[in-house]
């Protein structure tokens, strides 16, 4: 659950503005806020179940813009390229502080 629960938040940052305000707002009290279904329903003034069935919707569109567009796959890839980069930054000391600028660059593109 809480591996759904991460990659969700990942998907919701990176495809929210391609949510309508009502799943921003769902998916945000849900998943950031750690809101229940019966808290968003009394919050917005609607049944459980139409707040479950917004959410199951969401989910699956935010998992279809990720399967057209791989954003989270790519930053999981810049990812795992840094933590390679840093454990041979570590073995080396040749150029250690180009290597080290580079890193922070790259950083600083997510």
């Amino acid at each position: 659950m809480l591996e759904k629960t991460t990659r969700m938040n990942y998907l919701f940052d990176f495809y929210q503005s391609l949510l309508t305000s009502k799943q921003r707002n769902y998916m945000s009290l849900y998943y950031l806020d750690d809101y229940s279904l019966g808290e968003i329903a009394v919050e917005f003034n609607v049944s459980r179940q139409a707040v479950y069935d917004n959410i199951k919707r969401t989910e699956s569109m935010l998992e279809d813009y990720e399967s057209k567009l791989f954003l989270f796959k790519r930053f999981q890839e810049r990812q795992e390229l840094l933590q390679k980069l840093k454990i041979h930054l570590n073995e080396q000391e040749l150029n250690r502080d180009a290597i080290t600028q580079l890193i922070e660059t790259l950083e600083k593109l997510d």
